[in-house]
């Protein structure tokens, strides 16, 4: 494909999109930046506006991957310069060599007014990182000084927490260091001690990472994971998480990749996801009245041969839905969207 076809085919793209009108606005986090890569972004919404967080560098597991940082005010039309607030340098030595590890899989979570928290790993590869966590006071303008999680927890490996009905943090995680496998964790003091679910069982062998956790009305919560099975998989429990189902396959495609998902303030569900078993385009959305019966309504990008992947997804305090993703590895684009116009 030549330049001007390849431009032509993008316009195209972001012009249909644009014409759904349940897409409120759609733009790059930013066009130009200091790293050439980026992956795995985070969102959240605070009272001084909204907070996006990726890891970035010259390309997934260089050492110089570091997690970066963008505001967008309630009133602003662009979000701020990315900063780079956290790396996987772990000291210097006399001569002034570094060790030096890549970052990874950022989440945002603001559990209370004036708290937000920031997880995120560090480590060679995905069976070797651990778990590291940061505070903002203030809607992510600075941040504390980095810590490490306890031995074996690594926070939410990709998707946000829920908070439970007694105040607890659950937090949706898995390790891939002894094959593919999914836990919870639970802090009741925001992140300083914790309790581990898991590993969860499956009906079959299915191999699963990255759950995102939705709530059901009748107190079920309900996680749905990537897999290595060409499908999404599924577990439900019914006493806030303290035990959950063996895992099990949905008949929703899945082709390796990251998904995201959040229950609506109307109880609808809502899933971000490429619906195919192969490939990471399409990016699209999903209806759930009941978390079992899905159906596309939204395309977000349809580009052969390319990648828009591991989307992140919330619904603010006034109705709106956000989701931010990788678009190419090059830029995180955010897509707002009305959720009253998406019909199941």
């Amino acid at each position: 494909m030549n330049f001007t076809a390849y431009i032509l085919m993008t316009a195209l793209a972001a012009a249909a999109l644009a014409d759904n009108p349940a897409v409120l606005s759609s733009q790059f986090i930013y066009e130009q930046a200091p790293f050439p890569q980026c992956h795995a972004s985070t969102i959240v919404s605070t009272e001084t506006g909204l907070v996006a967080a990726w890891f970035g560098g010259t390309k997934e597991k260089d050492p110089d991957v570091c997690i970066w940082v963008s505001r967008k005010a309630p009133d602003a039309e662009a979000w701020t310069e990315p900063v780079n607030v956290a790396d996987g340098v772990q000291y210097v030595d006399a001569d002034g060599v570094e060790q030096r590890y890549p970052c990874w899989n950022p989440v945002l979570f603001a559990p209370k007014p004036g708290v937000l928290l920031l997880f995120y790993k560090v480590g060679p590869d995905p069976r070797q990182w651990w778990g590291m966590q940061m505070l903002s006071k203030d809607g992510g303008a600075t941040w504390s000084p980095s810590r490490r999680l306890p031995e074996g927890i690594l926070g939410p490996v990709k998707n946000k927490p829920i908070l439970l009905s007694n105040g607890a943090m659950l937090c949706p995680t898995s390790k891939e260091d002894d094959g593919w496998k999914v836990y919870l964790e639970r802090s009741g003091d925001m992140g300083r001690t914790w309790h581990r679910v898991g590993p969860l069982a499956s009906e079959q062998p299915i191999e699963a990472i990255q759950p995102s956790i939705l709530t059901h009305a009748d107190g079920r919560l309900q996680i749905i994971c990537r897999t290595k099975q060409g499908k999404l998989a599924e577990s439900w429990s019914s006493d806030q998480g303290k035990s959950w189902q063996p895992l099990r396959l949905m008949e929703l495609p899945n082709p390796n990749a990251g998904t995201d998902a959040v229950t609506l303030a109307d109880g609808r569900q809502l899933l971000v996801y490429n619906p195919q078993s192969k490939g990471r385009s399409p990016l699209a959305v999903a209806i759930s009245v009941d978390g079992v019966d899905w159906k596309q309504v939204l395309v977000l990008e349809d580009e052969p041969d390319m990648e828009f992947s591991y989307p992140a997804v919330i619904q603010d305090s006034q109705g709106k839905v956000h989701v931010t993703y990788t678009w190419k590895r090059q830029r995180i684009r955010h897509v707002v969207i009305d959720p009253t116009l998406l019909s199941h």
